[in-house]
């Protein structure tokens, strides 16, 4: 028995969309706007999720990492939260953690819920807490609830900062199919 073209698209299409709806990683999306003062510098930011017993698990962290001696570390307790949440405890440059700080504009981090640091995370209430803080500037702190395990019908989710932070996003990676 032949079956017809239309059905076998639509099988593939659903099967496609489907895995994806059951993915594992996140795109959060992080918007920097452009600020217009006499000095700029692009901010140090920190990406970590939070327990409700304040336990941090570290997703990212921008600073400048090509300052000689490492300098750029020391002003990493700037990002004050993060800092007390765990940041000072961290051994950095940490592989697949650290990159350099961003310019102005759209900037996507790929979450891995399949992580080993991600996967052992107990199922509960969380907050992914975003935080910048940039030199002759200010700070800001955004965050979005989650639960895990997750719940995809929430998707995407989004907030918007107020100086340092433009609009924060958090969905399902879309994968090409």
């Amino acid at each position: 028995m032949k079956i017809p073209k239309r059905f076998l698209f639509a099988s593939v299409l659903f099967t496609a969309l489907t895995a994806n709806a059951n993915s594992k990683e996140l795109a959060l999306t992080i918007n920097i706007p452009q600020l217009n003062v006499a000095e700029y510098h692009s901010p140090y930011l920190a990406v970590w999720v939070e327990s409700e017993a304040r336990k941090s698990t570290q997703i990212a962290i921008w600073y400048d990492v090509n300052m000689a001696d490492n300098e750029g570390q020391e002003w990493l307790k700037d990002i004050r939260q993060w800092w007390r949440r765990g940041g000072r405890s961290l051994e950095l440059p940490y592989d697949g953690l650290t990159s350099a700080t961003k310019g102005p504009g759209s900037h996507q981090i790929n979450i891995d819920l399949n992580a080993d640091n991600l996967k052992a995370l107990t199922p509960g209430n969380y907050k992914l807490r975003i935080e910048a803080a940039r030199e002759v500037g200010g700070r800001e702190l955004i965050e979005l609830p989650l639960t895990l395990p997750l719940d995809t019908s929430i998707l995407p989710i989004s907030k918007s900062g107020k100086s340092e932070l433009g609009e924060i996003s958090l969905s399902l990676l879309n994968k090409e199919l």
